[in-house]
């Protein structure tokens, strides 16, 4: 029986509002696995680098779950890049504040490439096995990166397949994740499983659009929604210029449509992305029509769902697509890449539609037909209702404590 688990997640917290600096879904996954866990009687530690110099060592966020935050390089935020040369540091004082402590865990399970490498030195130290989820795989954004990313460094890369090598059960958030460990890393299948997030149903679940707009003061027009990190890789710039192939006012004569953008710059080319938004916009005219809005708590993106007619997923590769999962829980078709997880994510043309080749045009097309078609654009929303059931955070700690059980049974 599974009684305590430490997550480490060195580069992002739990705590930290999702869409800034280098927090997105994982920080959700993170924040709703550690309740979930804690109330089926599992004590949970996450650590996590202190980027706050006013923040609290450790924070209960509940009985049985807690954030600790571990002092290791300046206590602000910084880039992955810089974040890199403290890992081992990292590394040493988890271990420390474990022992100084007394506390003991039945498994580590790491998350994300930075992270790997302290889960395999606590696996080492401490004598317990080790889970790691990736959340994103450097060869395969490499594989499906813009000309304006950077490649992912020879680090990272080695890194990840250290880790692969070392962990006892590496967690692929859908099939095709799992394939690409295969593909690009030469896994062992044995040693791999499949346990995809969930959703909160109970913030997450359809409601009155009229009633989310006049909660948000939005007016009468027809939203597009995109809500992520902007950077290159979220494809925030392929949702604009899809968005300007949308005439102002389509043929049913419903009102303007208009683009809402929910997020922050994210990552090296963050700042870069979001003036190629601007600069994309003002070229194609419909500069006027986009708002832009910084990162909402969490709880407060189902509102912007349900205000929406479409949400727009352009990613180049998800691990899995929280956003989709979500926006579907909330009633809303989403038109998303056929990329990464989101052909998992998404029953296409029974909850949303999948678009191949990252092409504006196609993107156009698709929001287009679930805007002018009201009896299509309900079907699809009532699909994803019935579809996002399959996504829960019960669901997912009950298959991750089965995983967690195999691998500390064995000898």
């Amino acid at each position: 029986m599974i009684s305590s688990v430490a997550y480490i997640a060195m580069h992002t917290s739990p705590l930290i509002q999702p869409g800034i600096g280098n927090a997105g879904g994982m920080n959700v996954y993170l924040d709703r696995l550690s309740r979930t866990m804690a109330a089926s009687n599992v004590d949970v530690t996450v650590f996590t680098r202190r980027s706050e110099s006013e923040s609290d060592t450790v924070t209960e966020v509940m009985p049985g779950y807690r954030v600790v935050q571990i002092e290791t390089g300046p206590a602000e935020r910084i880039s992955l890049t810089e974040m890199r040369l403290y890992a081992a540091e990292f590394a040493r004082e988890v271990e420390k504040w474990i022992r100084s402590h007394g506390r003991t865990y039945d498994l580590v399970h790491s998350h994300y490439w930075l992270s790997g490498r302290c889960g395999v030195r606590l696996k080492d130290a401490l004598g317990i096995p080790l889970a790691n989820s990736f959340h994103t795989l450097g060869k395969v954004k490499d594989a499906t990166r813009g000309t304006d990313e950077p490649l992912s460094s020879s680090h990272r890369l080695l890194t990840e397949q250290e880790v692969i090598e070392r962990s006892d059960c590496v967690i692929a958030s859908t099939p095709y994740e799992f394939d690409d460990l295969l593909e690009h890393y030469g896994a062992s299948p044995e040693r791999l499983c499949v346990s995809p997030p969930g959703v909160d149903h109970s913030v997450f679940s359809p409601g009155s659009r009229s009633d989310a707009k006049t909660k948000l003061g939005f007016g009468d027009e027809r939203i597009i929604l995109f809500a992520g990190r902007i950077q290159s890789h979220k494809g925030t710039d392929l949702a604009v210029r899809s968005f300007g192939k949308i005439p102002a006012i389509l043929a049913d004569d419903t009102g303007p449509t208009t683009l809402h953008i929910i997020g922050g710059a994210s990552g090296p080319d963050g700042e870069a992305e979001l003036a190629r938004c601007h600069i994309s916009a003002e070229r194609l005219g419909v500069a006027d029509r986009i708002r832009y809005f910084e990162p909402v708590p969490h709880s407060s993106l189902a509102d912007h769902y349900r205000a929406s007619e479409v949400v727009i997923v352009p990613s180049r590769s998800e691990s899995f697509g929280l956003v989709a999962a979500e926006a579907q829980a909330c009633g809303i078709p989403v038109v998303a890449a056929n990329a990464g997880g989101l052909p998992y994510v998404i029953n296409a043309s029974e909850s949303g539609l999948l678009v191949d080749d990252h092409d504006p045009q196609a993107f156009a097309s698709a929001i287009a037909a679930i805007l002018e078609h009201g009896s299509f654009a309900e079907r699809l929303g009532q699909g994803g209702v019935a579809y996002s059931q399959k996504f829960s955070w019960h669901t997912t700690t009950m298959r991750l404590l089965e995983l967690y059980e195999g691998i500390t049974s064995q000898p």
